[in-house]
């Protein structure tokens, strides 16, 4: 049996969303550990009705608030929802953990508790974006905002390795973002990571790539240091409510306008599922010792759901042996 642990403590919305998302879930038979305060959590539950056979509680009376320094007391602070949850995957109890608190103690607790694959210097934050057949990987996206060109090449064959195991990509195009397309634009960074990426045989490197084609599907995996996918990624997010906004008050603005939207409504409701980052799942924290997801702070339930699916499609396709393997490898 597959259980996915669930820090159900953190997130802008709290237990609401993440008891809320970890239900959707049960629903459709997947098995969920919450973890958090249990009064809390069981009286969340009580307030929607019978806990189902799939919902179980494991208690963790502190939590790590959005606010807090990342990786502050976290050897100290043992009995988090993020720390016990991490200990559930290092213990077998459960094959995954989603979190979509505090992205940086997430990730100092899941170094702490679960520690790194062998070989790996820097875990990585990844996030698929749409665009393509299966999506981009984009990563780092927020785990280091300082790395070295060394790191860069490790987190193109741990994404590599990723979107084979849970897309079968066979061979993914990998891809650096940069300012231009030619080998010698970018920062000293990209400069150096670029010659990496040329020189490694085990990788289809396609060269650089320009962010307005981030989504483009020209590449699987698209490198860079967490600082700049970070900002990259927040962006896309932003012109995609903005896009949606100019839309929606364009079509109250008249009659004309209130018609029209009447009639593109069908197909504007595809594009936005198709663009939704709640469709995505959580952001795999790749190359930590266990399966760690992490989603958005704003997530609610739907995105939650949709992380459990998405943690729970990760360690039913051996993403942690293929990760292993091609770091071993490497």
């Amino acid at each position: 049996m597959t259980v996915i642990a669930l820090d159900a403590m953190g997130g802008d919305l709290g237990p609401a969303a993440t008891v809320g998302g970890a239900l959707l879930a049960a629903a459709e038979g997947f098995d969920v550990a919450l973890v958090g305060d249990e009064t809390v959590l069981r009286a969340e539950i009580a307030r929607r009705g019978p806990v189902p056979a799939r919902i179980s509680v494991v208690h963790a009376p502190d939590v790590v608030e959005m606010g807090d320094k990342g990786a502050a007391g976290v050897r100290t602070h043992r009995e988090t929802s993020m720390y016990v949850g991490a200990e559930l995957v290092k213990s077998g109890r459960a094959q995954a953990l989603v979190s979509i608190g505090n992205t940086g103690a997430m990730m100092a607790t899941a170094l702490v508790v679960l520690g790194r694959l062998r070989g790996v210097e820097r875990p990585a934050l990844g996030a698929v974006l749409p665009g393509g057949p299966h999506g981009v990987l984009l990563l780092d996206v927020g785990a280091n905002a300082d790395a070295r060109a060394s790191q860069l090449l490790q987190f193109a064959r741990l994404g590599s390795a990723y979107m084979h195991a849970m897309y079968a990509v066979a061979t993914p195009r990998i891809a650096l973002l940069s300012i231009g397309e030619e080998p010698s634009k970018g920062s000293s960074l990209v400069i150096e990571t670029h010659q990496l990426l040329a020189a490694a045989t085990d990788l289809r490197f396609i060269g650089n790539i320009e962010s307005r084609d981030l989504v483009s599907g020209q590449a699987d995996v698209i490198v860079t240091d967490g600082f700049t996918g970070n900002v990259a990624l927040k962006l896309a997010e932003g012109l995609v409510q903005l896009l949606f906004n100019s839309v929606r008050d364009a079509a109250r603005a008249s009659f004309l306008g209130r018609l029209g939207g009447a009639l593109l409504l069908p197909s504007l409701r595809g594009v936005r599922a198709r663009l939704d980052y709640r469709q995505y799942g959580a952001a795999p924290l790749l190359g930590v010792n266990g399966v760690v997801l992490i989603g958005h702070g704003r997530s609610d339930e739907q995105a939650v759901a949709s992380s459990i699916r998405s943690a729970h499609r990760a360690a039913e396709e051996g993403m942690l042996a293929a990760l292993a393997a091609v770091v071993r490898e490497a």
